[in-house]
């Protein structure tokens, strides 16, 4: 799910970053948000309306909406589409208003 080549630009490669969603041991790297380094381990849903549980994944991209939030490092309500992969997060989907999905 991520770009290796591209006819123009050169991408340089970059030091992977470890970090744990829903317990699960992933890989991102360096410069990747949460939500990007989701997307490209093949995770596009991020969260699920309230009321009706539908899926959302990316809409805004620049924290302007809720449909990524996220709990991260037991903080609920993280726009991860604007939050820097740190090694080592633990990041989980979340329910509601800001607990944590019920695995």
């Amino acid at each position: 799910m991520r770009i290796k080549e591209h006819p123009i630009l050169e991408l340089a490669e970059k030091p992977p970053i470890p970090f744990y969603f829903n317990g699960k041991l992933l890989y991102g790297i360096e410069g990747d948000t949460i939500a990007s380094a989701l997307h490209a381990n093949g995770i596009k849903k991020l969260s699920e309306s309230i009321h009706l549980k539908r899926p959302r994944g990316f809409y805004c991209a620049i924290g302007n909406c809720a449909s990524c939030n996220m709990v991260v490092d037991g903080e609920p309500n993280v726009r991860t589409c604007i939050t820097p992969l740190k090694e080592g997060m633990r990041v989980e989907n979340q329910q509601g208003k800001g607990r944590i999905h019920a695995k």
